[in-house]
């Protein structure tokens, strides 16, 4: 299948746990998917990438992430908060965003559709089915769907 985004994307994963952030790293490479992983720790971090705040600053060593993989429980500032300010600020509303996260509650579920998520799926046990879940984002996200560019056009 002819992929609709010319250019691997940047991927941007927002998660305080350093096993996890590590091992979607591997699972990321496993699954041959060629975009960039960058991480932030917590909800401000985040927000300081996607402001580009503070060493975040420079656009060549922090490019704008195409899709955001968003861990909902971090220090500071959680996902829920974090995902709330993305979706309400215009200039970043439009990049994707995939909860990606140890809770299968429904409330958090229902919430964080609620406050935008793209997507939400629930962190799986096993490596061998994070390197799935990698390849079935890669497949969705970088093949079938079209990703609005950084700039564009004013709506008519």
């Amino acid at each position: 299948m002819t992929s609709v985004n010319a250019a691997p994307i940047t991927i941007l994963m927002a998660d305080d746990d350093e096993d996890d952030r590590m091992l979607t790293a591997e699972a990321l490479e496993e699954s041959r998917l060629s975009n960039d992983l960058r991480f932030v720790k917590d909800g401000e971090e985040l927000m300081d990438y996607l402001f580009r705040r503070g060493q975040y600053a420079d656009p060549k060593t922090s490019p704008r992430p195409g899709l955001i993989l968003l861990d909902l429980n971090m220090p500071k500032k959680d996902g829920r908060e974090a995902l709330q300010e993305i979706k309400a600020n215009p200039e970043l509303r439009r990049i994707p965003i995939v909860v990606l996260t140890t809770s299968n509650t429904d409330i958090d579920i229902y919430r964080s559709y609620d406050l935008g998520a793209n997507t939400y799926i629930t962190k799986p046990v096993t490596f061998d089915a994070l390197v799935e879940v990698m390849q079935t984002l890669g497949q969705y996200w970088f093949t079938v769907v079209a990703l609005p560019p950084e700039q564009c056009c004013e709506a008519s």
